[in-house]
């Protein structure tokens, strides 16, 4: 009797566990998200939001139209699919809940791989189509082959939690839609015969904001891939192989790039993270802790191949690498359960596999996940080719080059930005490089020499040779652009001269120095435009020698490119408030 009631108990917790994997998996959206929005610019943070959003509702709608039958219907057309029922609606009170949300939640994630590579230049409109089509017909179909008692399940192919069906699937319809798409603007540089010269890098505008969608992602994938477990020996080595197989990626990835680059790429690493969760993920249930280290480290090699396959060999834009991760990682996670399945991970039991041709089970395994794989990317490339093909037909896939130029929140959305309010320059600091374009080799202003000060802080000085002329009002406006990081230092020293009225404004640019080199991705930055500050003050009482002097001196660290004077002629000047004019008006008075 106790025996009973402990099986019932652990029945009805597994049955909550479920459900609350569920819920993980839904969080997911909220990673992806912030991952696509921090590898992209911030003019599309806000379209990338509501393409991550509508991934999910439109995602729903379909679901219960048409998907969750297709996938989760009794076999039709010696198991091509499930039949089409409207029992969500017709026979509700006996209804299986949990498992329509449970799959519900991984359908949504197919149709938002896809987001990613395409992000910057289609059209909202035919960005929601195209989702639509994979949440109702692409992935159902193929997804009840697998776990709907389709004829891949029959014949024993192994996908435990979505490497196969999930990750390669969206990866696939990534990679074609992003090559029907065509690349950003200014992305790859062509000759006059039209082959890639050179390779554009377009950085994220928030690492920050990336990184959080992967941690927020990784935490999700426990749900994603051990909400089926249905004991605590399988839930905890699943989460065991979800947790090595991601770590060693990231750590091998940070190797190889820190040799291959001279310093760690921090997106890459990213990238790795998730490149190991997207390879364990079929391989989960049924791999010991050595198999899932040597998953991850080929998936942190795999990420950084894939990445530069896109950019160097098939040309295809991909901002997030969601061809690199999904794609190149979901073929090899579906690959490896046919080389790492041990009998000796709790969940192979149940599993109904053969073990892997490295822990001595042959090829069989191999050969089933390699013809299972193969119907799933002939189905996926016909079928996403076909629906892009009909919407670029009809409606277009991608936006004007305007509207790409100008941002697809303000042209799609009617957003200004997604970052209102905010300043989305970072104002931390605006170092560059020293090299021997832009040394002086002098830090001390009082030893510079003439030239050196010149070189460091030059001076254009429009109001020189107008003293004692008609045009000389003995106002002038001088205007110090330098660097974010001096702001401080040159408000006080202005301030010390007497000098109270700053209008300061913060721009992007580069002189000579043409910032610091930096690789992105892999791909070597030519020009970086640095952020800068702009000070601009009227002075009349106070010499306009003074005011340059002091700015000199202050901003001189003995390198090209400290800052730069411009000095103005001022005719007249007015004061709103009391309609003092010239030189009164620029006192300040009680």
């Amino acid at each position: 009797m106790a025996d009973e009631i402990m099986q019932a108990l652990d029945g009805e917790v597994f049955a909550v566990w479920f459900l609350i994997g569920a819920a993980l998996v839904f969080w997911m959206q909220a990673g992806f998200a912030m991952c696509e929005a921090g590898f992209t610019r911030a003019k599309n943070a806000g379209n990338i939001i509501m393409k991550n959003l509508m991934d999910f509702c439109i995602g729903t709608v379909m679901w219960f139209i048409c998907g969750a039958s297709l996938m989760l219907g009794p076999n039709i057309l010696g198991g091509f699919a499930g039949g089409f029922s409207f029992d969500v609606f017709t026979k509700y009170g006996e209804f299986d809940y949990s498992s329509f949300v449970f799959n519900l939640v991984f359908c949504a994630t197919t149709a938002t791989i896809v987001s990613g590579s395409m992000a910057e230049r289609t059209k909202f409109s035919s960005y929601c189509i195209y989702s639509a089509v994979i949440s109702a017909v692409i992935y159902p179909i193929e997804a009840h082959w697998t776990w709907g008692g389709g004829f891949l399940a029959e014949m024993g192919f192994h996908d435990y939690a979505g490497s196969n069906c999930i990750h390669m699937v969206g990866g696939i319809c990534a990679f074609i839609g992003a090559w029907m798409l065509g690349p950003r603007i200014g992305k790859f540089e062509k000759d006059k015969d039209g082959k890639v010269k050179k390779v554009n890098a377009f950085p994220g505008h928030n690492l920050v904001i990336a990184a959080l969608g992967v941690f927020i992602l990784w935490l999700g994938w426990y749900g994603f891939n051990g909400a089926a477990a249905t004991d605590v020996p399988t839930l905890g080595s699943v989460f065991l192989t979800t947790t090595v197989a991601p770590a060693v990626a990231t750590v091998v990835c940070m190797i190889f790039t820190w040799v291959k680059y001279g310093k760690p790429d921090v997106s890459m690493c990213l990238n790795a993270s998730l490149a190991g969760l997207v390879a364990i993920t079929a391989p989960c249930d049924v791999t010991d802790c050595a198999g899932s280290a040597i998953i991850g480290a080929v998936a942190g090699l795999l990420v950084v191949f894939g990445v530069w396959f896109n950019d160097h060999v098939s040309h295809v834009d991909d901002p997030v690498g969601a061809v690199a991760v999904h794609m190149f990682n979901g073929i090899w996670g579906t690959v490896a359960v046919g080389l790492f399945a041990t009998n000796s991970a709790p969940g192979f039991a149940g599993a109904g596999i053969s073990e892997g041709l490295f822990y001595g089970g042959g090829i069989d395994q191999l050969l089933k996940q390699l013809a299972g794989m193969g119907i799933t990317i002939v189905w996926t490339v016909v079928t996403i080719f076909i629906a892009f093909t009909i919407i670029k037909k009809t409606i277009g896939l991608r936006v004007t080059e305007e509207e790409e130029i100008e941002g697809l929140d303000v042209k799609e959305h009617c957003l200004a930005s997604a970052y209102a309010g905010f300043s989305i320059v970072d104002m931390s600091s605006a170092a560059m490089s020293v090299n021997e374009n832009t040394d002086l080799g002098e830090e001390d202003y009082e030893k510079a020499s003439e030239a050196k000060k010149k070189a460091s802080v030059p001076v254009e000085n429009l109001s020189a040779g107008l003293a004692g002329t008609a045009l000389d009002s003995g106002m002038h406006k001088v205007v110090i652009i330098t660097k974010l990081s001096r702001y401080d230092k040159i408000k006080r020293a202005l301030n010390g001269l007497g000098v109270t009225g700053i209008t300061v404004t913060q721009v992007t640019g580069c002189g000579i120095e043409k910032g610091s080199s930096q690789m992105y991705r892999g791909v070597e930055m030519d020009m970086t435009l640095l952020p800068k500050i702009k000070l601009e003050v009227v002075v009349s009482k106070i010499p306009v020698d003074s005011v340059i002097e002091t700015a000199k001196k202050t901003l001189y660290t003995g390198k090209i490119g400290d800052g730069k004077i411009f000095v103005y002629p001022v005719s007249r000047v007015v004061k709103i408030r009391t309609g003092e004019e010239n030189f009164a008006a620029l006192q300040d008075v009680e």
